[in-house]
């Protein structure tokens, strides 16, 4: 199955093989990329409640896959925390 470029390059950039989207790493890298591109935009359009609530499901969704990384690949969650550069709990 091929992928959109962006795709392979954003999880290329955090260490990942391309191929192999369905990982929870992979998960975790795409979901993070579109948190930050829609908080960009919120900041922007402050009013704009729909999307807010889908950021909010976004990271939920996040939330529970690093909760699952970190009880199975404790190694692994350390190394894309630092990659990706965000914080965990």
């Amino acid at each position: 199955m091929k992928y959109s470029k962006e795709t392979s390059t954003l999880l290329q950039d955090a260490g990942l093989d391309a191929k192999n989207v369905g990982s929870s790493e992979a998960q975790i890298a795409l979901l993070t990329d579109r948190i930050r591109s829609l908080t960009e935009h919120v900041k922007m359009h402050k009013k704009d409640v729909h999307s807010k609530h889908g950021l909010v499901k976004l990271v939920s969704q996040r939330k529970k896959l690093l909760k699952y990384l970190r009880k199975t690949k404790l190694d692994s969650y350390d190394e894309l925390i630092k990659k990706l550069s965000i914080r965990g709990k």
